[in-house]
């Protein structure tokens, strides 16, 4: 990957160092990245519920009186006036309706989840980027479209020059050649204003110093498309969005299960050592405890969270069936789109060969001064939008491509970006 530059310098991308410099810096993929780490520290805590404790507890008391019984040696302390303890617990949960494994099995579908979002906001970025990165290209090549066709204004009025000079022309020939080439250079300052915010947008994306950015156009940035049934299975098993709602489904089957779980009792088991200044019953001593707790009767709090929660797993079912009907459609539509840009740049080409043809023949009539200035004006004016159709059209087919891949979550791969 190319190094950034200093600002001001010119950078020099090609279309996989863009592609693999958009999710290694840009802001969006490191947002959903702290995403992922932030879901896996709240795994860490739900599994740390399930895990031994281990707790000092002391406190200092002054009390009121000091109380004691027996007399000499057989003197036992009871209330000292200054008192202190201090204790060391373990708690080790020993069941608990399977809560807190459930709860963890959800908090490892939220990092999956998470992860998901990171590839889904990846694909996002690489379809903004290569969009960005494919309009510079374009707009290169509209602006050299335009100084062809200012070249061709000024072929014109040179030849229509050449003959009022001769006086076989008014000299509204030359001044009509001359209005055509302030209009075509209009066209060409506009067109490099749309290539300087395509590149300003791909600067932001990629996070690169302000300066004049260099593109070199890609010779075939895609592979070749599979069949649209294809790209459906794949988007509905491996699309982002279909993949979150599935662990959705799972996470609400796992509250159900889980809010079941305070109808079982809770079995802890506890162990601790005890050392205090009061020698009654002893100065120091150990126990181990099992307790358990029985749920006998909750006034049905827990029924209704049971039937709540199946009401959410109704909804992230439905859920499910809307991304993967959603995904289905997506493809559909997007390849729909990439046939209509294909027909339409196959019918650019052909507008382009005509126009070149007629141009051709037109300026040499004009030349044997057997047609008007008009008549060259318009093949003129013909030729020049043939010219632009073909490169608009082409940007449109690569984008149609781009957005085929992105509806069947594929993009990354097709784009050749490995995995962040």
């Amino acid at each position: 990957m190319s190094i950034a530059p200093a600002a001001g310098a010119q950078t020099k991308l090609t279309f996989q160092d863009a592609l693999n410099r958009a999710v290694t810096v840009n802001n969006s993929v490191e947002r959903a990245h702290a995403d992922v780490n932030a879901a896996n520290e709240l795994r860490k805590s739900y599994l740390s519920a399930v895990l031994p404790q281990l707790n000092l507890q002391g406190a200092t008391i002054r009390n009121s009186q000091q109380v004691s019984f027996g007399s000499g040696s057989d003197a036992r302390l009871i209330l000292p006036g200054s008192d202190w303890n201090y204790r060391f617990v373990l708690s080790q949960p020993v069941f608990a309706g399977l809560r807190e494994q459930r709860a963890y099995k959800q908090a490892k579908l939220g990092v999956s989840n998470a992860e998901q979002s990171v590839f889904g906001t990846e694909d996002a970025v690489l379809l903004r980027v290569a969009s960005n990165y494919l309009a510079v290209v374009a707009a290169d090549a509209q602006i050299e479209v335009e100084n062809q066709n200012i070249a061709l204004a000024q072929k014109r009025r040179d030849q229509s020059n050449a003959f009022f000079k001769a006086g076989e022309v008014t000299r509204v020939d030359v001044l009509r050649a001359e209005t055509a080439i302030r209009s075509e250079q209009r066209l060409l300052a506009s067109e490099q204003q749309a290539r300087e915010e395509a590149v300003s947008r791909l600067r932001a994306d990629l996070n690169l110093p302000p300066g004049p950015v260099d593109v070199v156009r890609p010779e075939s940035p895609f592979p070749a498309l599979p069949d649209e049934s294809t790209l459906v299975t794949r988007a509905q098993d491996r699309r982002p969005d279909v993949v979150q709602a599935a662990n959705n489904v799972k996470v609400a089957h796992l509250e159900v299960q889980k809010q079941k779980g305070f109808w079982f009792p809770v079995v802890t088991f506890d162990a601790g050592y005890i050392n205090q200044k009061s020698a009654f019953p002893s100065s120091s001593y150990g126990y181990g405890a099992l307790r358990f707790t029985v749920p006998i009767w909750d006034s049905g709090e827990t029924r209704a969270n049971v039937a709540q929660a199946r009401e959410h797993e109704i909804q992230a079912n439905l859920y499910l069936q809307d991304a993967k009907t959603a995904a289905r459609e997506d493809v559909h539509t997007a390849m729909t789109a990439l046939q209509e840009a294909e027909t339409s740049l196959q019918l650019a080409n052909d507008q382009l060969t005509a126009a070149q043809a007629e141009y051709q023949q037109n300026f040499e009539l004009y030349r044997a001064q057997e047609t008007t200035s008009l008549d060259l004006a318009a093949s003129e004016a013909s030729l020049a939008d043939a010219r632009r159709a073909v490169v608009a059209e082409t940007l449109n087919r690569a984008i149609a491509q781009l957005r085929v891949w992105y509806a069947a979550g594929a993009l990354k791969d097709a784009l050749g970006v490995t995995q962040s």
